[in-house]
């Protein structure tokens, strides 16, 4: 299913149905304000979704700031798709409460400045992509004058007279970005973006939303691939089992640097005690015959040439030293206790 905001119909609404997919939201108060720099524009607080005795999203506490790419980052099957669902109005939550731009979920005038892609697009297959945005626009009360600018962007405007049933994935992905952009939103929500691409076509996504991420306009991307969220977001929110483990910037969740210092093995202890000697240093034995020295908390930062120096100077030879820090990859695993067998085995939720 495909989610093109103007929001899909909430599952409370009522009233007459329209084209199924689309809800209308005016454009007259399209980006008529913007929220300020550093400010919360998506804040839920305990936000839970069941499903019978399935809990989907649990006590999900998540703020996004204005102006950034934030990275919601999951297993398949921790909850991303369902809590952006809540963001947007599509389902209500269980208990628990949501803020967006000021306002709750689901809402006109939250609506009326969110973009979202929410699952794989869809289009009518025997239209163009320009004719079926013109369809789009229509709905949502969007000036026509907007589509060859949107097309633009996703670089698509060559091939916008073509039936979308001749688009590659990639182009298929592309258009469902266009239509997100389409009311030139303040928050641009998409889900799993770079799902099924090559790497050529993820690597141009992955461009296209970098730049997207320029100015005002805040991005909420999920995903389930770590180097995709530690190249192009800002900060870092981490889920599983429905529940937000961690949130921060990127080199926040990697931690401090540290030092890898290789010497003779029967002078490991020697080497430690040398170190032990240097005021907020602390030195460890770790793997492979590897010393691990690191800042101690409230220590200076870790200088290698410092440690080259006191370890020369002591009579050892160094025969390494390098510094090391962990990869998101190592705190993704960790915090989640997935595997690569869990990232490509589970359901999308």
């Amino acid at each position: 299913m495909t989610t093109l905001v103007p929001a899909t119909r909430p599952e409370h609404a009522t009233g007459p149905s329209r084209r199924p997919g689309i809800a209308t939201a005016g454009a007259a108060s399209i980006r008529t304000t913007h929220a300020a720099a550093g400010r919360n524009i998506v804040r839920t607080h305990a936000l839970t979704k069941r499903y019978g005795d399935h809990v989907a999203v649990d006590a999900l506490d998540l703020t996004v700031r204005s102006g950034e790419v934030y990275g919601f980052l999951g297993p398949n099957g921790a909850g991303k798709t369902t809590t952006l669902r809540m963001l947007v109005g599509l389902i209500r939550p269980t208990s628990g409460d949501a803020n967006v731009l000021g306002s709750a979920p689901g809402t006109p005038e939250s609506l009326a400045r969110i973009g979202a892609m929410i699952e794989t697009p869809a289009f009518y297959p025997f239209l163009s992509g320009e004719q079926n945005l013109k369809v789009l626009a229509r709905y949502a009360g969007v000036p026509i004058a907007r589509i060859g600018g949107v097309l633009e962007q996703v670089d698509l405007l060559a091939r916008a007279g073509d039936p979308f049933r001749s688009y590659s994935l990639g182009m298929k992905q592309r258009l469902g970005v266009a239509a997100a952009l389409l009311k030139d939103p303040a928050l641009l929500i998409l889900d799993e973006p770079t799902n099924g691409l090559d790497p050529a076509g993820m690597a141009e996504m992955r461009t296209l939303i970098r730049s997207l991420g320029q100015g005002e306009r805040t991005v909420l991307l999920s995903s389930h691939l770590m180097h995709e969220i530690e190249q192009i977001s800002d900060r870092v929110g981490i889920v599983t089992r429905g529940r937000l483990v961690a949130e921060g910037s990127v080199d926040e969740l990697r931690g401090v640097d540290h030092l890898l210092v290789r010497v003779d093995p029967d002078r490991m202890r020697a080497a430690q005690d040398m170190l032990a000697g240097i005021p907020g240093l602390r030195a460890s034995a770790g793997a492979s015959g590897l010393l691990r020295v690191e800042t101690a908390p409230g220590g200076p930062p870790v200088e290698a040439a410092a440690i080259n120096a006191r370890l020369v100077g002591g009579g050892l030879a160094v025969h390494e030293l390098r510094p090391e820090r962990a990869s998101l990859e190592s705190v993704f695993f960790a915090l989640t206790g997935a595997s690569a067998h869990t990232l490509e085995g589970e359901s999308h939720a």
